[in-house]
């Protein structure tokens, strides 16, 4: 499923679980400039955030109000969108090679992993001429809205698994009308986790940018020859001849 060919760059992958969009912007800006330095590999951040409306650059917040959520100004292209709760969120932090250096191949590219992921449960996805995301028919599944630093990538996408479609109707989300936003649950059944958008999201991100997973850990050196007890068994730590420690539902 995922390649081991030891000559592709690594992602690390970091699973964050619901966290609010203030503290993941944040990291993002911590690992571009880790990523800038060398210090770190490329990494792949999924979450699902707490309700939250993010305005791109240049894009109208007074029109977004209307949503009643927190409101956050970032630095990647587009207008308002909304993430939250049964969405699945990925932010590719990748140092792109000099073959890879144009904003709107990479843009291309994470509609390629999307259209993939959709493809994985028999849902054909396309693009949209002259808009940037991924459609199920007429209808918006995902949202892209990306920025580099350096050639350092950051911001990204947003899948709608479960989402509460109600909450782009306030507003004109990637000013579009709010009834063009669809998910995934309106188009199969579905488990309630998303662990499995997760999955495939990496690796379709691994095959897409042509990376691979960190090694496994190596196993834990060999232990030397257990000790023997007066019966000839191993002697289990709990049982050995050091001081006495709690007994039976002790501290």
């Amino acid at each position: 499923m995922f390649s081991d060919d030891p000559n592709l760059p690594v992602l690390e992958v970091m699973r964050l679980g619901r966290k609010g969009y203030e503290e993941t912007h944040a990291l993002q800006q911590e690992l571009v400039e880790k990523r800038l330095a060398g210090e770190i590999t490329d990494t792949l951040i999924l979450v699902e955030h707490d309700p939250v409306v993010t305005i791109g650059r240049g894009a109208d917040r007074a029109a977004a109000e209307a949503a009643g959520l927190p409101i956050h100004e970032v630095e990647r292209g587009g207008e308002a969108t909304y993430h939250g709760p049964g969405q699945v969120v990925a932010y590719p932090i990748l140092a792109l090679p000099e073959d890879r250096r144009d904003l709107h191949r990479y843009m291309r590219d994470l509609e390629e992993v999307v259209i993939r992921v959709l493809g994985e449960l028999d849902i054909v996805g396309r693009r949209e001429e002259g808009k940037t995301g991924v459609w199920i028919g007429d209808r918006k599944v995902a949202s892209i809205g990306v920025a580099v630093r350096r050639w350092v990538t950051w911001h990204g996408l947003a899948l709608n698994v479960h989402t509460d479609l109600e909450a782009f109707q306030p507003f004109r989300p990637c000013g579009l009308d709010p009834g063009v936003m669809t998910r995934l649950a309106d188009h199969v059944v579905l488990p309630p986790a998303s662990i499995l958008f997760e999955v495939l999201l990496v690796k379709h991100v691994l095959e897409v940018f042509g990376l691979r997973l960190p090694d496994p850990p190596a196993p834990p050196a060999a232990a030397g020859p257990a000790e023997l007890g007066p019966d000839g068994f191993p002697v289990l730590p709990i049982l050995g001849d050091g001081p006495a420690g709690p007994g039976p539902g002790g501290a």
